[in-house]
């Protein structure tokens, strides 16, 4: 039966990945990745389009200084894509994302596991759990950059515009990260502070087995012969 100090720890490492599952599954549901404002113009008028968007969805809001705007639209961005760099480079980061949610949600079971039983020499225990931790911040890192550099590097706003809206000529374009960008950050550290709480705990176990081995370190020799 597992220590109370062990049972303690152990929960709140549990808690820790189980927020970072809940943080990555709210971000795969949400469209505030990126907003881009991307300058237009077409035969008659020039303006702009506001784009914001996640890994699946999308909006687009179009303001011209003459004439008539078309009126909003909501767009899929895969399906909007098409067959192009820019869908293959999101797809990747989906898959990246996805694995790192799986991968958490082995942390959030190893830990559970452990807080409840005793698989210190195996992978089931302290190692289990740093190599889900690390193999999760590992692929949600690959989706932060791949992300951002399908965005900046490879036009993904101004690929998304010139489908919406293909009778337009593109300018400039300037972008924005939403909070749902950011909270990758977030998930991060969730990961960070898990391996922490366990890092904690070995530390205590091992200072522990020290301090029971000093007394049969010190004691007398007859004390032990007898």
């Amino acid at each position: 039966m597992p220590t109370t100090r062990k049972i303690l720890m152990f929960l709140s490492g549990f808690l820790t990945s189980l927020g970072s599952v809940v943080v990555i599954c709210y971000i795969l549901g949400t469209q505030v990745w990126i907003t881009s404002t991307i300058n237009i113009t077409d035969s008659i008028s020039n303006g702009s389009v506001t784009m914001t968007y996640g890994l699946f969805r999308g909006k687009s809001v179009q303001e011209l200084d003459q004439g008539l705007a078309e009126l909003d639209k909501d767009f899929e961005v895969l399906g909007t894509l098409n067959d192009s760099s820019q869908k293959t480079i999101q797809l990747v980061a989906i898959l990246f994302l996805v694995l790192s949610l799986c991968t958490s949600l082995l942390s959030s079971g190893f830990t559970l596991y452990n807080s409840i039983s005793n698989p210190y020499q195996t992978f089931l225990g302290p190692i289990g759990v740093y190599t889900w931790n690390g193999l999760s911040v590992f692929f949600i890192f690959l989706t932060m950059v791949l992300f951002v550099g399908n965005t900046q590097s490879n036009r993904l706003s101004q690929e998304l515009c010139r489908q919406l809206y293909p009778a337009v000529a593109i300018g400039g374009t300037s972008h924005s990260y939403g909070h749902s960008f950011w909270l990758i950050l977030l998930i991060i550290l969730l990961n960070v502070v898990t391996a922490v709480i366990i890092i904690f705990y070995q530390k205590a176990r091992y200072r522990q087995k020290q301090e029971q081995r000093k007394p049969m370190e010190y004691a007398p020799r007859d004390g032990i012969l007898f």
